[in-house]
C-alpha cells in the first residue's frame, strides 16, 4: 500500500513537470566561439555607448547578456549576438 502511494505521488509529480511550460531560451548564434567578439572589448564598446554593466554573462542560447542601465538610465536586460553585436532581445525594467 505504501509503495502504491509513492508510485502515485511520483506519477503525479512527473505529470506536473511535463505540463509545466518549457523555459524559452533566447538563441543568438550558432557560430563557433572563435567567431565571437572578445568579451572585454565588447563590454568596453557597450560602456562607450553609455551602458553601465552590473552583470555580464554568456547564456545557454549563445548570447552575450547584460544586466545594467542604458544611456538613458533605464534598468535593462539585453541579449546581444556575440558575433556582430546585434541586439536580439531587450527588456526594460
Amino acid at each position: 500500500m505504501k509503495a502504491l502511494k509513492l508510485l502515485t505521488l511520483a506519477a503525479a509529480a512527473g505529470l506536473i513537470a511535463a505540463c509545466s511550460p518549457a523555459k524559452e531560451v533566447t538563441q543568438c548564434t550558432v557560430a563557433p566561439m572563435s567567431d565571437w567578439q572578445d568579451q572585454a572589448e565588447f563590454q568596453m564598446e557597450l560602456v562607450n555607448q553609455g551602458y553601465e554593466i552590473n552583470e555580464f554573462k554568456i547564456t545557454e542560447g549563445n548570447c552575450y547578456e547584460i544586466y545594467g542601465t542604458d544611456a538613458d538610465g533605464n534598468k535593462v536586460e539585453v541579449y546581444f549576438n556575440p558575433v556582430d553585436g546585434e541586439v536580439i532581445k531587450r527588456e526594460v525594467h
